[in-house]
């Protein structure tokens, strides 16, 4: 099993896209992941979800954070003493 940390800016979400369900207030995301960490270690990102008709028109959901795979090796930056001159 893999575990997926999330980082979301709430201010970032569109509140009318909120509704109520059975057991409390639910928003519509969807994670984009990539095979590689970028220079970040972020594996991704969130997404707003749009509806079909929204996503017709050419509206995208708006971005609201990254996404990291927990456990795996982030990329390394050089230090400067490894530079061979």
């Amino acid at each position: 099993m893999k575990t997926i940390a999330v980082n979301l800016d709430v201010k970032k979400i569109d509140k009318t896209k909120l509704y109520v369900g059975k057991k409390g207030t639910y928003l519509d995301a969807v994670v984009f992941l990539k095979d590689e960490a970028d220079e970040y270690g972020n594996h991704g990102f969130i997404v707003q979800s749009v509806t079909k008709e929204e996503r017709e028109k050419g509206v995208k959901g708006e971005i609201l954070g990254n996404v990291k795979i927990l456990g795996q090796e982030q990329p390394q930056k050089p230090k400067d003493d490894d530079l061979p001159f």
